[in-house]
Order: structure tokens, then C-alpha cells, then sequence
């Protein structure tokens, strides 16, 4: 009995560090503690990581961007120097509602995504086709001149809603602003092989060459399995299987086309305003 009582008295004046370390590996104390260090070295790391890399993500996400305009606007190569390829576009900061250019916002550095978001510079749909929730009243648009400066194409971002996710891409338009020269989606989450065949090489060849309305401005484009009475010139197939992202297609080009976006715009545009 006294030698337990001396053992007890050591193990009360050894500090707390020391009978930490002298508890069993397996203790729960010990698990528990290596568990969230672990958790906080790797939370920490992770976190470095992210703050270093952010420049280099702005970067490459700008990058993705210019390759993608200049895959719908049929100027990209394999091997392109895509910033030197890409400063032949002019960008444009246009305000929907009256189709026209403004100088309120930086064209190089407005975020059109952010002001969607922002109530000063976007609007609650009621009317929302698309499923967007809300429409920036402000985006970023590009002009493709040709070597004696006439007008060649316009580039125009759009969004909607498919099957799972929100689809973001460009339409590429010729100068008439009727003629429809590409359509590609650069970022969505819709089902692989399915919905997700609005990648396919294929599938976004079908839009070359398509109009969007007729001689009397009416809109008739459509992603649908038949084709509308008008005929073929308005009419792009709608992706075998994937019947919702086809219509969430249809819906948010002929939204983006409508009175509600670019009708304005390309109202001047036809008129040879712009």
C-alpha cells in the first residue's frame, strides 16, 4: 500500500504534457488528439494551397473562357497562342434592355455571373424559362471584326437550366445577327453520355448554318425532335435520350434570343447600328 501511494503522488506532480505521454498509444485521449491534429495540419495545408493557387486558378479559368470563344467563333487551332489569338475580339459590356453598349462597367474585368447575383445590377425573373432565377441586366458580348473592319460575328454568353445543373456557354452569331454560326456550353453537369452530349462535336455542328427567326422577326429556333413548320433552317435535333437537357436547351437559347435578352441588341445589329 505505500508503494501505491508513492506511485499516485509521482504521477500527481508530473505535469500534464508528461502524463499525457505516459498514457498507453492506444489510449482515447491520445487517438482523439492525434485525429484533430492530423485534421488540423491537413485543413491548414489545404487551405495554403487553395490561397496560393487562387492567381493561378483566375488564370487558367480566364483562359478556358477566351478558348471557348474562340472555339464558337471557329478561331481556334490546336497550339494557338490563345491571349494573342484572342485580341482580335472586342469585348462589350451591353445593357439588355435597351441593346446597347455602356461605359458604367470595365468590359475586361465585369463579372457577369457576380452582377446576376447582385440586386442593384440584376432583376427577379417572373417570366423564367430558363430557370435562372435572376437575369444580370448587364453582360459582356463580343464583336469579331474582319481585316477591313466590318462586322463579322458576335459572340453572346447564355445560361439556363438542363436535366441536373445550369448550362453556361456562347452562341456565335453571323453579322446579319440572324444566321446562327455556333453554340457550345463550357461548364454543366448534366448526365454523361446523355444530356452530356451537348459536348459532342457532332451535336454542336447541327447549329451551323441555322436561323433564328424568319423575314418577319419571329423567333424559331427550336431543339426538338421534328422539326417545326417553318422547316429545317430552324430546327435542331434534340439529343437521343436526353429529352430534359433538350428542352432546358431549347428553353434558355430561345429565352436568351427572346425579348427578355438579346432581341434589343439584335433588333440594332440587323438594322446596321452596331
Amino acid at each position: 500500500m505505500p508503494e501505491d501511494t508513492g506511485q499516485n503522488e509521482n504521477s500527481q506532480n508530473k505535469g500534464f504534457v508528461r502524463r499525457f505521454l505516459d498514457m498507453p498509444a492506444d489510449s482515447v485521449p491520445k487517438t482523439v488528439f492525434v485525429a484533430v491534429s492530423l485534421c488540423l495540419v491537413a485543413s491548414m495545408i489545404v487551405s495554403a494551397a487553395a490561397v496560393s493557387l487562387r492567381p493561378l486558378q483566375a488564370v487558367n479559368a480566364l483562359k478556358d473562357k477566351q478558348i471557348n470563344i474562340l472555339q464558337v467563333a471557329g478561331r481556334y487551332e490546336p497550339g494557338t497562342d490563345v491571349a494573342e489569338a484572342f485580341k482580335v475580339f472586342e469585348p462589350h459590356v451591353l445593357e439588355l434592355a435597351t441593346g446597347e453598349f455602356t461605359d458604367a462597367f470595365d468590359p475586361a474585368t465585369f463579372d457577369d455571373l457576380a452582377a446576376a447575383s447582385d440586386p442593384e445590377t440584376s432583376i427577379a425573373l417572373e417570366n423564367d424559362p430558363a430557370s435562372i432565377g435572376r437575369q444580370s441586366k448587364f453582360v459582356t458580348v463580343y464583336l469579331l471584326r474582319k481585316d477591313d473592319g466590318s462586322l463579322d460575328k458576335v459572340i453572346l454568353p447564355l445560361h439556363g437550366y438542363g436535366l441536373w445543373s445550369t448550362l453556361y456557354g456562347f452562341i456565335s452569331l453571323e453579322a446579319n445577327g440572324n444566321d446562327i454560326y455556333g453554340l457550345q456550353f463550357y461548364q454543366h453537369a448534366e448526365t454523361p453520355g446523355l444530356g452530356a452530349e451537348v459536348d459532342n462535336p457532332r451535336w454542336k455542328a447541327l447549329w451551323n448554318g441555322k436561323k433564328l427567326a424568319d423575314d418577319g422577326g419571329n423567333l424559331l429556333i427550336t431543339v426538338a425532335k421534328t422539326a417545326p413548320p417553318q422547316g429545317e433552317e430552324y430546327h435542331v435535333d434534340a439529343l437521343a435520350g436526353a429529352t430534359l437537357t433538350s428542352v432546358g436547351v431549347d428553353n434558355l437559347v430561345r429565352f436568351w434570343m427572346g425579348e427578355a435578352g438579346y432581341a434589343p441588341f439584335l433588333a440594332k445589329l440587323q438594322a446596321g447600328e452596331i
